[in-house]
């Protein structure tokens, strides 16, 4: 298996993580009769509840183009240092972009973002330079 291909789990670790943060940050807003209902009244996610939410989403926009890019590289053979490099890039922006998310840290975040973006880009060059 290529190291892409395990970074890939990699990132469905983080989403996961995501997942489980963002839930557990809302049920301790919104309370576990709420959690556990039928949520026919919304409640707003706020404070660190909201961020995670945000977060989540945010995952939830750029893990699908990070996982079509791998199994694209993967599924033409043609895995290399680009996509490698992009690879840990994706994954190590994205771990770190939770916690600084979370925080509230506006600049650093972004940054942490910018470096998952990259990762995408990378891997999709690699079709271009090829093995």
């Amino acid at each position: 298996m290529t190291a892409e291909l395990w970074l890939l789990a990699a990132a469905i670790l983080i989403g996961l993580a995501h997942v489980g943060a963002q839930s557990l940050a809302f049920k301790s807003q919104a309370g576990n009769a709420y959690t556990v209902g039928a949520r026919d009244d919304a409640i707003a996610a706020s404070g660190v509840a909201g961020r995670l939410e945000r977060a989540l989403r945010n995952f939830g926009e750029t893990f699908p183009l990070f996982a079509a890019a791998v199994l694209i590289v993967h599924a033409a053979g043609l895995a290399g240092d680009l996509s490698r490099i992009g690879a840990f890039m994706y994954v190590g922006g994205r771990a770190a972009y939770l916690p600084l998310y979370a925080s509230g840290l506006p600049w650093v975040r972004t940054a942490a973002w910018q470096v998952a973006t990259i990762g995408i880009v990378l891997v999709l060059a690699q079709l271009f330079a090829g093995p």
